[in-house]
Formats: structure tokens, C-alpha cells, sequence
């Protein structure tokens, strides 16, 4: 049985295949919905291969047919063996996916992909749509930063191994930039630092032109003495002590942080929130103003320094959209509480862009909201989610669920947040959303882009 699925990318054909060879592609290809994860990256599109993980501990071996090997315009993968955890995956039959490209006039490319395998075509076509759509949105980003003269970057990221980290280095790196993984083990491959969060080394930004800071415990959780504690602690402090040796290091040209929207408090209402509104009341909004004010080494030593309030991220592989998934594909999700409380929400690959910004564009400084230009109240975003997955959505929770899971403070700062929060700072720069309403940004992650 053959599948094909075809698209045509506004990019010239030598930049498209290239995306193709480099570190992160196969990361960003793979749809967040599917039970798999890379476990190792091809070395070559000639004659290596990638080797992916799945439930169970199974691996699925994709070889590269050296065959099939014909640059810019085609490669080849066949689904192979190595080993026992390798050879369930074999029962599907076969796979053999021919990767071709054409020069489709006006410096755009045809991308063609060619499946035989015993797979039925219905179950591929979604995964086929995102990854014809990642490959166009990230050609596009990096077209941005290029054109922004934001190219060939070295990037250290705090945090690289957790769900945003892992993302946004994938990406860095298909747009060719050098990423500098900033670990606390000791450091195993070539890309590796080791970073020490109480006492980091002075060198430790050495031939680095931006920092990106991730690492943070958690937010979610009980809001007990012992959580809040140590979410602070996970933050405050090292985030101000890699300011400082941000602020004495050499060529530095951009310090990064996390942070959050929690800064606006908890119950704001109909209140349009931007970057100058004044900063709400709670834990959150304590914790985040803290955050932010431990950059300060930063910005005093010259530093472009920014802060990147984000929003409720939205991804299949987690945060809340992972939690309620199974709820709503059940038929058993509906509103919290009275429903109208705002959402301030952000797909991940949005997220990403808009880190990727902030590291190359020098307009942007100070605290920038991560969020989505069309914020929704709860009920609306119930609808949404519901109607995605093709379920109802008519049993509303009542705020009993979330108190017992995240205490009465927790319920309250997360849960049962009403934030109405803007990106004015992107939008005056006439910055690009990816997926600009929550339709769109739920029917990528879920495999339901038409």
C-alpha cells in the first residue's frame, strides 16, 4: 500500500533539505500526540539511522538507504531491526518513506512524501499534515530571525531537558545555531556545561551570545509550605546568581528569563492586562515579581534582558492539555467552576518563537507576555477542546475538584485564575502567531488540522 501527502513551502530547495540534516529535525516532526520520542537522531541521511522509542520500551530503527540517498532532491528510510525491543514494531509489515523534493518555482520547494508500507493510509494522514506544517512554520522562523541578522547564534538554555527546553533547542538547532545545554550532571556529550545553581562558574558563558534560563521546580502542586518554598528556591536565587555571572561575562548579548503571568494576581476580571499593568496580589504574583527582579544583574551590567511572562501552555505532551485529554476524549469534561473566569493561553510552538525573538531581536526587552492574542473564558475553551476531540462537553467541574487536588491557595493562583492578558509588546512589533485562536492551536496539537 502506498500513502502520499504533498505540500509546497515558500522556501528554495537547498534551505529545505538542509533543515532535514540537521540536529533536531526528527525531534520537530514528530507529532505530540503520538506515543513515541526520540531516542537518537540519524548522523546521516546517506546511511545512518534514528532510532525512536515507544511504549513499552519498544524501539522502532529507521535506516537510511543509501540508495536513496540523492541531495537536495530525495532520501530514504526503511523500517530495520537490531535487537529483541526492535522487533515488535516489524509486525506492522513493512515501511519504506521516500523523502522527495522539487524546485517549485519562485524560490519555493515541493515537498512530497511517498510511504509503502501495510499501515492504513487514514491513521498517517494526520501525521503527514503536522509535519508538513512544523517543517513551513519553523522555515518561516528562521527565515524571521536570518532577515533580523539573527543567524549562526550560540544559545545556552537552563531547563533544556524539560518540555519547553527540549522544543526550543530542536529548533535553535534546525535553524543552524549552536545550543549549550546548561546541566547539573556531569556533562557527557560535546554540547554540555556543567552549571551549578548555587555557585555557577565564571566561565560558564564563555563564546555564548544569549542565555536562555528554563529551570524551575514546578508550579503545580499542593500549595503547601514545603512547594512554595521550594518553587522559590528553584528560582529566585539561581536565576539572580546566573545574572550576575551574565552581567561579567564578555560578548553576552542577551540574558532570557522565565517568568509567568501570575505576576497580573489571580482574580483580575475583565481588565485588559499588558507589560505596564500593575502587578496583582498573591503567592504568584510575589513569586514572579521576585523572579524578575533577580535579572537585574543583567540589565545593570548592560545587558539586553528579558522576561518572558508566559501563559498556559498548550501541548499534547503536557501541562494542562496533557491532563484534561483523557477527561474530555472520555465525554467526561465541561466548565470549572462558574466558567467565566479569562484564559490567558499559548501553543508551544508559539512559545518557542517567541524565545527564539527575544534572542535575536533587540527590540524587545523587559517583560513580554507569552501569550496568544485571543485570550477566552473557560466555558469558551471547554467548547473548544470538546468539539476538537468531537465529544460533549456538559459536566461542569465544581471547584471541590481543584482545591482537593491543589489545596484552597493552589485552586485559587491556578485553577480558577481570571488573567485577560495581551501580547502588546509582540504586537506592536507585528510579530506572527502560529496558531492565533485556540482552534487552531488545539487541532495541531491533537491531529485535527484539516
Amino acid at each position: 500500500m502506498s500513502i502520499q501527502y504533498a505540500s509546497v513551502v515558500d522556501h528554495p530547495i537547498d534551505e529545505v533539505f538542509a533543515w532535514h540534516t540537521r540536529p533536531g529535525a526528527m525531534r520537530r516532526l514528530i507529532p505530540p500526540w503520538q506515543p513515541m520520542h526520540v531516542v537518537a537522531e540519524t548522523e546521516s541521511l546517506a546511511d545512518g539511522r534514528a532510532v525512536l522509542g515507544l511504549p513499552g520500551r519498544l524501539r522502532w530503527v529507521a535506516r537510511h538507504d543509501p540508495d536513496g540517498f540523492d541531495p537536495p532532491y530525495q532520501f530514504v528510510d526503511v523500517l530495520s531491526s537490531d535487537g529483541l525491543m526492535t522487533l515488535p514494531p516489524r509486525i506492522i509489515g513493512w515501511w519504506r518513506h521516500t523523502h522527495r523534493f522539487s524546485d517549485a518555482g519562485a524560490g519555493s520547494t515541493a515537498v512530497h512524501d511517498e510511504v509503502d508500507t501495510t499501515v492504513p493510509g487514514a491513521a498517517l494522514r494526520p501525521t503527514f499534515g503536522y509535519r508538513h506544517r512544523q517543517l513551513a512554520d519553523d522555515l518561516a522562523a528562521h527565515r524571521d530571525a536570518a532577515r533580523a541578522g539573527g543567524s549562526g547564534l550560540a544559545v545556552a538554555i537552563t531547563g533544556s531537558s524539560g518540555l519547553v527546553g527540549t522544543a526550543l533547542t530542536a529548533l535553535l538547532t534546525t535553524g543552524g545555531h549552536r545550543v549549550i545545554r546548561l546541566v547539573r550532571h556531569e556533562p557527557v556529550r560535546p554540547d554540555e556545561r556543567r552549571w551549578e545553581p548555587s555557585d555557577p562558574a565564571a566561565d560558564l558563558f564563555d563564546g555564548i551570545d544569549t542565555v536562555i534560563h528554563l529551570a524551575g521546580a514546578s508550579i503545580a502542586g499542593r500549595f503547601t509550605e514545603a512547594h512554595r518554598r521550594a518553587i522559590r528556591d528553584s528560582r529566585i536565587e539561581p536565576t539572580r546568581r546566573l545574572a550576575e555571572v551574565a552581567g561579567a561575562s564578555r560578548g553576552l548579548r542577551a540574558f532570557i528569563s522565565a517568568s509567568a503571568i501570575g505576576i497580573y494576581g489571580y482574580n483580575r476580571g475583565d481588565a485588559v492586562l499588558c507589560e505596564d499593568s500593575a502587578r496583582g496580589d498573591g503567592f504568584l504574583a510575589d513569586l514572579v515579581s521576585d523572579w524578575e527582579a533577580a535579572t537585574e544583574p543583567a540589565t545593570r551590567a548592560g545587558i539586553r534582558t528579558v522576561c518572558v511572562r508566559t501563559g498556559i501552555v498548550q501541548s499534547a505532551r503536557g501541562g494542562t492539555l496533557r491532563l484534561m485529554r483523557p477527561l474530555f476524549t472520555a465525554g467526561l469534561g465541561g466548565r470549572l467552576g462558574s466558567g467565566q473566569q479569562w484564559l490567558s493561553w499559548i501553543g508551544l510552538d508559539d512559545l518557542l518563537d517567541i524565545y527564539y525573538r527575544a534572542a535575536y531581536d533587540d527590540r524587545l526587552t523587559g517583560p513580554v507576555n507569552a501569550v496568544a492574542p485571543n485570550p477566552l473564558r473557560n466555558n469558551a475553551y471547554t467548547k473548544a477542546l470538546a468539539a476538537t476531540l468531537h465529544r460533549p462537553a456538559v459536566l461542569p467541574v465544581p471547584s471541590i475538584g481543584p482545591r482537593m487536588l491543589l489545596g484552597t491557595q493552589g485552586a485559587r493562583e491556578l485553577a480558577e485564575a481570571d488573567q485577560r492578558v495581551l501580547p502588546t509588546k509582540l504586537q506592536t512589533l507585528g510579530h506572527r502567531f502560529r496558531q492565533p485562536t485556540i482552534e487552531d492551536a488545539l487541532a495541531h496539537q491533537l491531529g485535527h488540522d484539516d
